[in-house]
């Protein structure tokens, strides 16, 4: 048994809706056609009524005459027809079938062949007009007369006692004196039975009303089945998006190839799936690699109390002791203040404050603070700088990008190297505003040039020995503010000969550009 539920959730359901919808868009134009094409086989029935009418009408005026009786000097109607003329007989035979003839104050006049009434007995059945109505008919007639035109003609539909429908065409004839100027006019009028064209309108209503039924269900079928299968392939895809999960994010849903809306859907929903595994991938490193950092100065804290806890037997011990624990301390907080830091610029959280800067003077005033450091390396520190340059930037954020880029410039330049910092003001054809920091000093393998925006990710020493002291976190932070500046950063180096860092930076009333984190080593 079929419960409520079940039924309130099939009419939910998106095949239900849509093989309603079918069935709406093929029923509603079928109700108008049908609604049209009984219009006019009803309207077309109609003017064939009229017409045979007419006809008749015509024919009884050729076949009646009125004409005076000699012997009792009363108008009798005459029909002049051959008998033998099988053709003159039917047309008179079927006028005279409802038919009657009154003189103009509404009594019925006899027939000269028979000494009868000229009315016909189905129209007896129909019913005599009132005497009253007939004379207002042949007035209103006679008035509208106009010479050389068809007189006025009435029409009207009847019924009999049986409920049985007839159409009644009436209206003027005159008398053999009305040739001679002497104007007698008599109402005649003649009727048609239309059960034969009821019949046929009938039996095409109950056609209409039983095909449009059976058009509503073939329709609801076709529609269920093509709806069934227009979502066959959205079912697939259910199905194989609930396989994938957290721990085989690598599945990706085959492209069907059709070119339709359902590809678009696939492709996209497989670009979701491909940034989710990066984002699982980032945040697996980024777990892996904070626990890495953590675990060594946890390690070596511990370490050193322990060490101060069982050996430590003098002031001077356990003050040392402390010294080193301090230290490890002090590079955890580092630690945590960079990955909060980052996190926080990474979802978001950390907003720029822009303002309208002078990226020469701020690029000077780094230079100018590096100066001592640089010389205590043995490096030389340079720049080549425009009077001015102004964009739109954060100034706290650019300090920080050209302080992590000097930094690295300045520690990874042997003594006796040079540092150089040069801007760029924007020009043809791309209205970018260029930031470059390159030395001479030892370079970046290829293999390495990739990862080194990674968060914790810092580039062995010479000759694959321990990577050099640092949080690994400087280039990521220079990529994340580039990003959020909308601009895009370069790398080119050769080991032995220096990496050059190229950042280009939006002008002002420029759009933010597609940020680009590329490395490529440079020619020898």
């Amino acid at each position: 048994m079929i419960r409520t539920r079940d039924l309130r959730r099939l009419a939910r359901g998106l095949r239900f809706r849509l093989t309603a919808t079918y069935a709406i868009f093929f029923i509603v134009p079928m109700i108008g056609v049908t609604a049209l094409l009984h219009h006019r086989v009803a309207t077309g029935l109609d003017n064939q009524e009229h017409d045979v009418l007419e006809s008749e009408w015509g024919a009884m005026k050729g076949y009646l005459r009125i004409e005076k009786n000699d012997d009792t000097q009363r108008n009798e109607a005459v029909w002049y027809y051959d008998p033998l003329d099988s053709e003159e007989s039917r047309i008179v035979l079927n006028t005279k079938r409802i038919y009657v003839i009154t003189d103009r104050d509404g009594n019925v006049i006899i027939q000269n062949s028979t000494q009868s009434p000229a009315v016909s007995a189905s129209f007896k059945e129909i019913g005599l007009e009132p005497p009253s109505e007939i004379r207002d008919k042949v007035r209103k007639a006679l008035a509208a007369s106009r010479p050389n035109t068809e007189l006025m003609a009435f029409w009207a539909v009847r019924h009999n006692a049986q409920g049985e429908q007839f159409l009644v065409r009436s209206g003027i004839v005159f008398d053999e004196a009305h040739l001679l100027g002497r104007v007698e006019p008599y109402y005649v009028a003649i009727g048609l039975p239309l059960r034969q064209y009821d019949n046929i309108l009938r039996q095409f209503t109950w056609l209409c009303m039983g095909v449009i039924p059976g058009a509503l269900i073939l329709g609801s079928f076709l529609g269920w089945i093509a709806a069934g299968r227009a979502l066959a392939p959205v079912r697939s895809v259910a199905v194989a998006a609930q396989r994938i999960s957290g721990s085989n994010l690598s599945l990706r849903i085959p492209v069907r190839d059709a070119g339709d809306e359902l590809d678009y859907l696939i492709r996209t929903f497989n670009r979701m799936i491909e940034r989710l595994e990066s984002s699982f991938g980032q945040m697996k490193q980024f777990s892996t690699d904070v626990s890495h950092e953590l675990r060594t100065p946890i390690t070596a804290i511990r370490g050193q109390l322990e060490v101060a806890l069982f050996t430590a037997q003098t002031t001077e011990q356990y003050r040392e002791a402390m010294f080193n624990a301090l230290q490890d301390i002090d590079r955890l907080s580092q630690i945590v203040r960079a990955l909060l830091l980052l996190s926080q610029a990474e979802s978001g959280q950390l907003t720029l404050q822009k303002s309208h800067l002078d990226l020469c003077d701020v690029a000077r005033d780094m230079v100018e603070q590096y100066q001592i450091p640089a010389e205590a390396a043995g490096v030389r520190l340079t720049a080549d700088l425009p009077p001015d340059c102004f964009l739109e930037a954060d100034r706290v954020q650019i300090e920080r990008l050209i302080t992590n880029l000097l930094s690295n410039a300045i520690k990874f330049t042997p003594e006796g190297g040079e540092v150089k910092l040069s801007v760029r003001g924007p020009g043809e054809p791309e209205a970018e505003i260029e930031l470059v920091v390159e030395d001479t000093g030892r370079g970046i393998a290829a293999e390495h040039l990739k990862h080194i925006f990674d968060r914790f990710y810092r580039v062995p020493g010479p000759s694959g020995g321990t990577p050099e002291q640092g949080l690994g976190l400087g280039l990521s932070f220079v990529a994340w503010i580039v990003k959020a500046h909308g601009g895009k950063i370069e790398v080119e180096s050769s080991v032995g000969h220096g990496t050059c860092f190229t950042i280009r930076l939006p002008a002002p009333g420029v759009g933010s550009g597609t940020v680009e984190l590329a490395g490529q080593p440079a020619a020898s």
